[in-house]
């Protein structure tokens, strides 16, 4: 990976940390997007640490704000002119219903919108690349998700699973739809469920709630490390330059429900999510 340059969301913690620590180690120039510049800090002396590369970097990224989206874009296309791989990596799982800065209910806010926004908008730096890479970082969750674009915020009925299910088929369907689109570009993009890993995902930032019941079931889950193998492979392995649109589960294609096959809503909800961010 040398010469090249990735961008991971999330790239601070868990799985996005993991990543990042071994792409610099394979010689990439590696951009940490993170939303808090304390914690991005303490990664990213910890990352170069792990490493032994100092070719990283910090830049603050809040998805929850389509603001803070747009001002990080334009300050690393004023940097980068080439973006070679992107690592759609950051992720929430709200336990209580709340909203973005823009008003969407967070997980699909930040899981999606804020994703869909980012990739659009660094898409002329993905096809300047020799061969530009986008991994989706989704879940298995997905099966048990729905839209519900009639009621973004979910005001009706809200509870965790219903809405992380919802933005991990977003991801799912967004990552077909754009398939579809970049086709014959030399640009590819494809969806891996990480599987179960122990990250901080779930746990609250301010009070530290759920800490003690991710320690508890530590042992059931996958380090970060074996969690992100199949996102570094995807954004790596020569054997992938013509492969776009599938979603991997420990290296492996993994066939797709039903729903999260539906071009029709893979395309209603690129035409919504362009209209949401102000894309379109």
């Amino acid at each position: 990976m040398s010469g090249k340059t990735v961008l991971i969301t999330g790239g601070n913690s868990g799985m996005g940390l993991a990543a990042t620590i071994e792409m610099a180690r394979r010689g990439a120039a590696v951009i940490m997007a993170c939303r808090s510049r304390k914690r991005g800090e303490e990664a990213l002396a910890e990352a170069k640490r792990q490493s032994g590369s100092d070719n990283i970097k910090l830049m603050l990224c809040d998805l929850a704000s389509f603001q803070s989206v747009r001002a990080f874009a334009g300050e690393f296309k004023a940097v980068y002119p080439v973006l070679d791989v992107l690592i759609n990596n950051a992720g929430v799982i709200s336990i209580k219903r709340q909203l973005t800065a823009d008003g969407y209910e967070l997980d699909f806010g930040v899981n999606h919108l804020g994703h869909f926004l980012l990739t659009n908008l660094l898409l002329e730096r993905l096809a300047a690349a020799e061969q530009g890479r986008i991994v989706v970082v989704a879940s298995g969750a997905y099966k048990i998700g729905k839209l519900h674009l009639d009621d973004h915020t979910l005001s009706h009925g809200y509870n965790p699973a219903k809405a992380y299910a919802r933005s991990k088929l977003a991801n799912i369907l967004f990552t077909r739809e754009l398939a579809s689109r970049l086709r014959g570009t030399g640009v590819t993009v494809n969806a891996v469920h990480p599987g179960a890993v122990g990250t901080s995902l779930g746990v609250n930032r301010e009070t530290g709630f759920g800490r003690s019941i991710l320690k508890l079931l530590s042992h059931f889950f996958l380090t970060p490390e074996q969690g992100a193998d199949t996102a570094v492979w995807l954004a790596t392995a020569p054997e992938l330059r013509e492969v776009s649109g599938e979603y991997y589960y420990r290296r492996k294609i993994q066939e797709l429900s039903s729903r999260a096959r539906n071009a029709e809503e893979a395309a209603r909800l690129w035409k919504w999510s362009l209209e949401q961010t102000g894309l379109q």
